[in-house]
């Protein structure tokens, strides 16, 4: 099992949210990266290089970036935001990977 933790960053782009998108992005965290957080899924996938993450889970149209530090089983949350065709958006503001 996984332990998952939040940057100070990720926990700003959270805060953004309603108090409902809050609750199925932090329920789908739990269910999908306390697990096998490395393997690939329809929803789970390995991103390409840049500056945030290796990996994105998508929940509806939010993205939850994250790294996993394999060794000390430990997934980083690293950004949370929205997706929008190809452009992600975090709190509001449109920030390229």
């Amino acid at each position: 099992m996984y332990d998952v933790e939040y940057t100070p960053q990720a926990i700003q782009d959270l805060k953004y949210f309603p108090k409902h998108d809050q609750k199925e992005i932090l329920d789908n965290i739990n269910i999908q990266l306390s697990y096998e957080p490395t393997v690939e899924t329809r929803n789970r996938k390995p991103m390409r290089p840049n500056s945030f993450a290796e990996w994105e889970l998508r929940v509806g149209k939010f993205r939850v970036l994250y790294n996993v530090l394999e060794k000390v089983t430990i997934v980083e949350i690293q950004r949370i935001g929205e997706k929008q065709r190809n452009q992600f958006f975090f709190r509001g503001q449109q920030e390229e990977l």
